[in-house]
């Protein structure tokens, strides 16, 4: 069983999202702030992190958490994220997948909230799926 972190401060989303990827066979847990899911990355490596960008502390807080995760500091095989944001909503900028990159946003996908809860399992899957194949 995989296990998943989600990283998003906004906790009604946080736990539907837990709960949605429970059902579907994920083990999960939940942390509220960038500080907090890097502990608990330390604590035990994911498999895969569902990340949101923007924080009360920071708008950016997620591209930072994202950098450290796949940092030249942390053991093993790099570890995929799912980076999910209202920051186009907030902020006119166009962001999309289109910019992500191994230095600016070394995230595995990009998706936008509001979030299709349903289709959130499909997408774990096959990053997961992507990164298993790209390990052999």
């Amino acid at each position: 069983m995989a296990y998943v972190l989600v990283i998003d401060d906004d906790e009604d989303f946080a736990a539907a999202a837990a709960l949605t990827l429970r059902s579907a066979g994920y083990e999960v847990a939940v942390q509220h702030d960038p500080e907090a899911g890097m502990a608990a990355i330390q604590v035990r490596r994911p498999d895969l992190v569902v990340l949101d960008v923007m924080f009360p502390e920071s708008a950016s807080a997620g591209f930072d958490v994202a950098r450290k995760i796949a940092g030249p500091n942390q053991s093993g095989p790099p570890i995929p994220v799912l980076m999910l944001t209202a920051v186009n909503s907030r902020f006119p900028l166009g962001f999309s997948s289109n910019d992500i990159d191994s230095d600016w946003l070394p995230v595995a996908d990009f998706v936008e909230k509001p979030v299709d809860l349903a289709t959130l399992p499909a997408r774990v899957s096959a990053l997961l799926a992507k990164t298993a194949a790209a390990r052999k």
